[in-house]
């Protein structure tokens, strides 16, 4: 086992006897140590990539930013009031208008450039794995569906 890697492997598994295919929970799944190697170098191959340095780029502007954070604030301290005002005051009014201004607040930082690229950047890194995971799920099942035809059909087990 030097060569795989497991999260969590603390607890029994069901081997039913009813065709020999044993059981295991999501968390007690072994990784090869293969596997394992070439996730990470993906990884860091997507860390590296345009999309994951534009979005660093502009949540490091973003976080400079004392006019965007002190309108994130304003946003936030908005929010509390109004769940504040909905539920302990129960009043509708208050809620409605406090929701207009935190829609007013909310216009005014998407209005600023580096919030556009920064909302663009996490949907472009949202694109990305998307992508990826897409590709592996889709090359595993058709490799196991070309795997499938090759083989005859297993004794039913019951």
């Amino acid at each position: 086992m030097a060569n795989e890697q497991t999260a969590k492997h603390d607890h029994e598994h069901d081997h039913g006897e009813s065709c020999g295919v044993p059981k295991f929970n999501t968390e007690d799944i072994i990784v090869r140590a293969d596997i394992m190697a070439k996730t990470k170098e993906l990884a860091n191959m997507l860390f590296s990539s345009e999309e994951v340095q534009q979005f660093q780029r502009a949540e490091k502007q973003i976080q400079g930013n004392e006019r965007i954070q002190g309108l994130i604030a304003q946003i936030k301290k908005k929010q509390k009031e109004a769940v504040a005002f909905e539920t302990t005051f129960k009043n509708a009014d208050m809620v409605a208008k406090i929701e207009k201004e935190i829609d007013s607040l909310q216009d005014e930082l998407d209005g600023i450039p580096i919030i556009t690229e920064f909302q663009q950047s996490q949907a472009d890194i949202n694109y990305l794995l998307q992508t990826v995971v897409s590709v592996i799920r889709d090359t595993v099942a058709e490799k196991i569906s070309l795997e499938d035809a090759r083989t005859e059909e297993p004794e039913e087990c019951m």
